[in-house]
């Protein structure tokens, strides 16, 4: 496949978030990264992965908690951003492999984030967008939300919906399956 031994890992982030306008000052942060480690050859989902990220700019809010199931005090146990990136870069081989996430936003996000707290991009420039090839490869006008696409495989939603590490479990399932029907594109 590739020199990565066709490994892929499938990212799913959750931020900070309100319901309607952020408090003054106040930004989106992630909060969670959840990481499934992907082995495309074999067609298995290999390891799954979850770093609780403490942020320092925003607080979780009573809608992101009702959200995500992430409180304050959970995420005021984590690692900082930046620490984050590099455990992603080190353990994760995140600069190295392939990576995919359910549409664009968690790649935004983190480049975002980067730019902001001067943090090293811990990502390869090998990335999909999982959300594009599920809709091409159903024939789809829209794009579907992760929990419809899931519903459309015929696969089940595994986990708790908005939560980092059970989203990249699932989209992991989805790309499986699309790979399953030679629909996953190889990375260069």
């Amino acid at each position: 496949m590739d020199r990565t031994g066709g490994l892929l890992n499938v990212v799913d982030v959750e931020a900070t978030c309100w319901e309607g306008t952020p408090p003054p000052g106040a930004v989106s942060e992630i909060i969670e990264i959840g990481l499934t480690v992907v082995d495309l050859e074999r067609g298995v989902r290999r390891a799954r992965h979850r770093l609780l990220v403490r942020p320092a700019r925003s607080t979780v809010s009573a809608f992101c908690t009702e959200l995500t199931g992430l409180t304050q005090d959970e995420v005021d146990q984590g690692i900082d951003f930046a620490d984050a990136c590099r455990e992603l870069a080190a353990r994760h081989h995140a600069g190295e492999r392939p990576w995919a996430s359910w549409g664009d936003y968690d790649r935004h996000q983190f480049t975002r984030q980067c730019a902001a707290a001067d943090t090293r991009y811990p990502f390869g420039h090998r990335h999909t967008n999982a959300k594009a090839v599920f809709t091409a490869a159903h024939g789809l006008r829209k794009r579907p939300g992760m929990a419809q696409a899931l519903r459309i495989a015929g696969l089940p939603l595994e986990g708790r919906h908005h939560r980092g590490e059970d989203d990249a479990w699932n989209i992991a399932a989805l790309v499986l399956r699309l790979a399953g029907r030679g629909a996953w594109p190889d990375v260069p």
